[in-house]
């Protein structure tokens, strides 16, 4: 499972970047001026963490509970991001540009954010840039750039494989899911009705966070609200289990993984109905 995992996660995002252009995804980057990117950086790495020790708190959730649903606040971009996106009818190229842009951010962000929260509680707790450097090199950013260069030199035999290794992936991606999920059926079943209550309030809380903020691009505003509800729940775990120096973390992140996207899908619809009512409208 230690390579098995990794290993579905490079097929996907490589996939994923056979339908890319980096062309695309530059235009999408560009379009945004300065501010909107400050906005951003509140809505994406300020606004959730401290929604999650704020839920903790006044859910007296414990401290394991609390590390795992601060690091889901703390870690941006899920690396099956894009895929989802292009799924539910959001501008894929758009999300792309999003996921780059925190990725890129992810080391110079979280190294801050999880420093302050610690001061907090009195701890010092130091992640080194270059260890998330390295994740997100390795799992998003190498694979997706495999993907784009492949389109690139061979546009034709890209059209061609990609939906099948979409397909594969996404059924290794599911059986891998599968498995964890029954293994970690008990640590599930001695969560507390509290910990879903509070993984669904970060993840909307993280939707709202980018209305919060007020991004005047109404197709930025849609896409990147989904974007923000989609932490990177990979990398949570690793970072609670590396510097949170608690145990059993696992059921918050794996509450969280399972519950956003009923959140991701009701908004999904939301913006649907919405725009047929305004087509119609027109």
């Amino acid at each position: 499972m230690q390579y098995v995992l990794p290993s579905v996660v490079f097929l996907l995002m490589a996939s994923v970047g056979l339908s890319l252009k980096l062309t695309a995804v530059v235009a999408r980057w560009k379009r945004l001026d300065w501010l909107t990117w400050l906005r951003l950086v509140t809505a994406t790495f300020l606004i959730p963490p401290a929604i999650a020790l704020l839920v903790a708190h006044l859910f007296h959730l414990t401290r394991a509970e609390t590390a795992g649903l601060f690091m889901v606040g703390v870690a941006p971009g899920a690396p099956l991001l894009t895929r989802n996106m292009a799924r539910k009818g959001f501008d894929m190229h758009l999300a792309a540009s999003y996921q780059v842009w925190a990725a890129l951010m992810i080391p110079i962000m979280i190294p801050i954010v999880v420093l302050a929260a610690g001061k907090l509680y009195g701890r010092n707790i130091w992640i080194s840039p270059s260890t998330l450097l390295n994740q997100i090199v390795l799992k998003q950013l190498l694979p997706l750039s495999v993907g784009m260069v492949v389109a690139w030199f061979a546009p034709k035999a890209s059209q061609r494989f990609q939906p099948i290794l979409n397909v594969l992936g996404n059924l290794l991606f599911t059986a891998i899911v599968a498995v964890v999920l029954f293994k970690m059926g008990s640590a599930l079943k001695a969560v507390t009705p509290l910990v879903p209550v509070a993984a669904l309030l970060l993840a909307a809380g993280s939707m709202a966070a980018i209305l919060l903020v007020r991004v005047s691009d109404g197709l930025v505003q849609q896409t990147f609200a989904i974007c923000n509800a989609n932490r990177h729940v990979g990398l949570a775990l690793l970072l609670t289990n590396q510097y949170g120096q608690v145990q059993n973390a696992l059921p918050v992140v794996a509450c969280y993984a399972l519950l956003v996207p009923f959140i991701v899908i009701a908004y999904a619809k939301y913006y649907s109905v919405q725009k047929r009512i305004a087509v119609a409208g027109s």
